[in-house]
């Protein structure tokens, strides 16, 4: 969503001398107090998905409180926002604090009431107005005719391979995106024959079926093997098959993967940890060989989840003003551990980027890291530029990954966010029922594609509006509104042509605003690619087309 300037690359558009990389500004960290201060997250995006802008910063909904909060003391009779709520509970009183990953993995993909694998409620539909956010493919068909057009640019650029070209898309919401992205393809018909199969990666059996409608027709039976589930495509008659896992998907040195992830990443489940400074005298006997000092030394601390105190209000939990107040009080709340846990040892020395922000900032630093996120990196990565477990003599293919998160590469912090009914609420009020997001860290998936794979190079993050308008959002949304008008002048319509003339144009503005929170500015693209020396920059990253 921007303008065609020569921009650029931004994070790792060259490999760095392969392994190279620049240390991220790190802003100021925010300043907590042991017991009382409130966990604040970064910049948010709309909630379009957000799409309400207020204020640029969301409550994590908690505050740092004594590990000791007597979990056993909880009465037997708490009623609980939800089943989900109360199954959390249960194993929190069992097992003691959790991740705040695994809080965040059962909220979302749990079977007992998870927001998108458990619905409780019928007829429940996560998107839309009637939902709780928007994304942009539903804002407008140009988004995901666009993605189209890039993907057809790179088959283009990369010598137009005749055969094995696979479309894989990883969280496809509805499948809206993917089928304005077939229906686009099939204006290029050399490559709309490539193409072999097309794979969805979507772990709810409700958003499978509703994907399947879309894609293959309401009455297309839908078939069940190991793999995952199979249909045919209404567009290509070719196999559309769902997997739970992109590990389900075959590798293959002779396929050409296309592989599209929009608002995929910032769901997936993050770890978050606070820096302090652990005197000596607090070293206990009992303690690992690697938390042992004889100085006061600063040690991260895992933030995991707790219940909230039983009566608790939104008063009482000093709910932010920038959440809604509409929702019960959370059910839950951040603590920070009072020991090191497995998470804490090596997650934040697992990047140099992560270990720059202890030497940097100091006691009271703030940092998120998700793991998944470098899985996938790392997966995509193999099958485009191959791998020691999966050699490719010929890299090829690419993967688009469209989200919000810093794209400087400042390392998230305090970023995880609620969102019901299109306002920002307690990530911890009605579980299962709230949406769950944190900011995506670019610079480490990034990081993570090129450590997995010497056939690749990354490009990006460039803002969205930027990408968008380097694609022709303009002139697209021109062309359907010049078409509308047309049809307006042959026919009357009742002024159905001007509505639909004005909904064009505030669709793709919206797209690209790039003022304060805008959709434009928030939300950024990167491109994972197969390595050519940083000769040839993708269409929307600051190259043409070519191959023509």
């Amino acid at each position: 969503m921007r303008p065609v300037v020569p921009l650029p690359l931004r994070g790792v558009q060259q490999r760095f001398a392969r392994r190279k990389w620049i240390t991220p500004r790190v802003g100021q960290a925010l300043q907590t107090s042991h017991l009382s201060s409130a966990v604040r997250s970064g910049s948010s995006p709309n909630a379009d998905r957000k799409s309400h802008l207020g204020g640029r910063r969301l409550s994590g909904a908690a505050h740092l409180r004594n590990q000791n909060l007597g979990l056993e003391d909880v009465e037997d009779v708490r009623k609980w926002s939800t089943p989900l709520a109360k199954q959390l509970a249960d194993a929190i009183s069992m097992t003691g604090p959790i991740p705040l990953a695994s809080f965040m993995r059962m909220c979302l993909t749990g079977d007992v009431g998870g927001y998108y694998t458990g619905a409780i409620q019928e007829n429940r539909d996560q998107f839309g107005l009637k939902g709780d956010f928007v994304t942009s493919p539903e804002i407008s068909q140009v988004f995901g005719e666009l993605i189209g057009v890039w993907f057809v640019t790179e088959w283009l650029a990369q010598g137009r391979q005749r055969q094995g070209v696979e479309l894989i898309e990883v969280g496809p919401g509805r499948g809206t995106l993917m089928d304005d992205m077939l229906r686009t393809i099939q204006s290029f018909p050399a490559m709309a024959n490539s193409i072999d199969a097309i794979y969805m990666v979507e772990a709810s059996a409700e958003l499978r079926l509703a994907q399947k409608k879309l894609l293959c027709g309401e009455d297309a039976p839908m078939t069940e093997s190991k793999v995952g589930y199979h249909s045919i495509c209404k567009y290509t008659s070719l196999p559309i098959v769902w997997t739970e896992t992109i590990k389900s998907i075959p590798i293959s040195p002779d396929k050409m993967p296309f592989i599209i992830a929009h608002e995929f990443f910032d769901a997936l489940p993050i770890h978050a940890f606070e820096l302090i400074t652990v005197p000596a005298s607090n070293a206990k006997e009992n303690s690992s060989p690697s938390t042992k000092t004889t100085s006061s030394t600063l040690q991260w601390r895992e933030l995991v989840v707790t219940p909230t105190p039983p009566g608790s209000t939104h008063d009482s939990l000093r709910t932010p003003s920038t959440q809604s107040r509409s929702t019960p009080p959370p059910d839950f709340q951040l603590t920070r551990s009072d020991q090191p846990t497995r998470h804490a040892l090596y997650l934040p020395e697992s990047s140099p980027r992560y270990r720059a922000i202890k030497k940097t900032v100091g006691p009271g630093a703030l940092l998120e890291i998700c793991p998944d996120a470098s899985l996938y990196a790392s997966d995509f990565a193999a099958r485009i530029g191959g791998s020691a477990k999966h050699p490719k003599s010929k890299p090829s293919g690419a993967a688009l990954i469209l989200d919000y998160g810093p794209g400087d590469g400042t390392v998230p912090m305090n970023s995880l966010r609620g969102i019901r009914r299109h306002q920002r609420v307690s990530p911890f009020a009605e579980p299962g029922l709230t949406d769950l997001s944190a900011d995506v860290d670019f610079a480490a998936i990034a990081e993570a594609a090129i450590n997995a794979s010497e056939g690749v190079e990354v490009h990006g993050p460039v803002e969205q509006g930027v990408f968008l308008e380097t694609m022709g959002i303009k002139e697209r949304a021109d062309m359907l509104v010049n078409a509308a008008a047309a049809a307006a002048k042959s026919k009357s319509d009742g002024g159905g042509s001007e509505k639909y003339v004005e909904d064009v144009r505030k669709a793709w503005n919206r797209l690209v605003d790039r003022g304060p929170g805008g959709m434009g500015k928030v939300y950024k693209a990167l491109a994972i690619l197969p390595e050519n020396d940083g000769r040839r920059r993708p269409v929307g990253f600051g190259g043409d087309v070519t191959g023509q």
